[in-house]
């Protein structure tokens, strides 16, 4: 039997990857401070209470209780951290967190913050929130100004991806908050601030994300280094775009992308062509031949080496496309393909975004109700989860869609509307 306070720790970890509060999991059969109590490890667990545990979780009691066998996490971790490029030791490593009677938090830290960061790049968001729950509570634990802030800034980040904005805002001002009371490097307080940016921008509060845009070029990007940089132009080319001022935004990107080159950081010069193609996709009018361009450029590395997150990110994106240039059944084909998928990774924006692109295809192929019921639903749950500018898209997009259904255009027209493209993150 797993003593405490490990079991609780495990105990704990399972049920923040489900998603679970500490109500859903004890149900009709046990009480919210025996739980409590549990997984702070005052209180040792009967055999009765870990079997119904894990019956309410879906996995065997041994998932509970199985004591750790074979290396510790410090030796695997010094084994993950050594790989060779190209391995991957995540399940491994997962394992070994499972079986971790915590000895050592800085090197648990260390670990969660490695398999939360997989999770985000794989677009399991749950499984990175519940990661990341820890790793806050880890960094408190250490008292590291530096742990604390990072922690914070992607909890904020997987909470955007996740549309959870309520929760997102807070902790990216905390991240923030913790950056500058530690007089953290330029590095950290940049991450924070371009978090809490791109935040506020989605809750339309474009005032206050344009101030912190001025602070961010004025006081952090003279010394940023040349890939942050390109993400701080890059998330204040997505400001200017809001704002209308859509020249600002695409010179923002013409020379965010040029700070980075393929051979120093591959990835993140992929990422931000596929942001500068959703962003150039948003503009008023779209900028196509920009966006054809930058896309066809990611798409010669993301065919090769793409995550099944970003292939999924780089199909949206030709789905955007392909109705910016008129094709619009192909635009169809794709984006119907892709919403089918039993597996679809896409952040909660993009994942909307590609939903109002195929409600906009069934108006405009004439199954007009069920186009417009599509938009209208989208539209409610997006203003309800205080996602403004991505409901303002929205009820844009419905009303541009009937005007086109009232005055039809050539296909070609298409091209003329704008707002219809994801907005990836470049650092993902």
């Amino acid at each position: 039997m797993l003593e405490q306070p490990h079991f609780g720790r495990r105990l704990r970890r399972l049920r923040l990857e489900r998603g679970m509060s500490q109500a859903s999991l004890v149900g009709e059969g046990m009480s919210t401070g025996y739980l409590s109590r549990l997984e702070s490890g005052e209180r040792r667990p009967t055999e009765r209470a870990v079997a119904y545990l894990a019956e309410r979780l879906g996995v065997e009691a041994a998932a509970l209780t199985r004591v750790a066998e074979g290396r510790s996490l410090s030796h695997v971790l010094a084994s993950v951290t050594s790989a060779p490029p190209g391995t991957d030791e995540t399940a491994a490593l997962g394992r070994a967190v499972d079986e971790d009677p915590g000895d050592d938090p800085a090197a648990r830290w260390q670990a969660l913050w490695l398999l939360s960061r997989a999770a985000g790049r794989n677009g399991d968001y749950q499984r990175e929130r519940a990661r990341l729950l820890e790793l806050i509570e880890l960094g408190d634990l250490l008292q590291a100004a530096d742990l604390r802030a990072r922690s914070h800034t992607r909890y904020a980040r997987c909470l955007r991806a996740l549309g959870d904005l309520r929760g997102a805002e807070p902790a990216a001002v905390e991240a923030l908050s913790i950056a500058r009371a530690g007089d953290l490097p330029v590095a950290d307080v940049m991450a924070a601030l371009m978090v809490l940016i791109s935040i506020e921008t989605e809750l339309g509060r474009l005032d206050e994300a344009g101030q912190h845009v001025a602070e961010l070029e004025r006081d952090l990007l003279p010394s940023a280094a040349p890939a942050q940089a390109a993400e701080a132009l890059w998330t204040a080319a997505v400001v200017s775009n809001r704002q209308g001022d859509h020249a600002a935004a695409q010179a923002r990107l013409e020379t965010a992308l040029g700070l980075v080159q393929g051979k120093d950081d591959l990835v993140l010069w992929t990422r931000l062509r596929a942001a500068a193609t959703a962003a150039a996709l948003q503009m008023s009018p779209p900028r196509v031949a920009a966006a054809d361009r930058w896309l066809s450029e990611a798409e010669s590395v993301l065919g090769l080496i793409g995550t099944p997150l970003q292939v999924q990110e780089l199909r949206a994106l030709q789905a955007h496309l392909a109705f910016h240039k008129g094709r619009l059944d192909e635009a169809r084909k794709l984006s119907g393909a892709l919403l089918a998928e039993e597996d679809l990774r896409l952040s909660y924006r993009d994942r909307v975004r590609l939903s109002v692109l195929d409600g906009r295809l069934k108006i405009l192929a004439g199954r007009v109700d069920q186009g417009i019921a599509a938009l209208r639903r989208l539209g409610q749950q997006a203003t309800e989860s205080r996602n403004f500018d991505l409901a303002t898209h929205i009820w844009q997009t419905l009303a541009t869609t009937l005007a086109d259904v009232r005055h039809p255009r050539a296909e070609a027209g298409a091209t003329e509307h704008g707002g219809s493209g994801p907005a990836p993150h470049p650092a993902g």
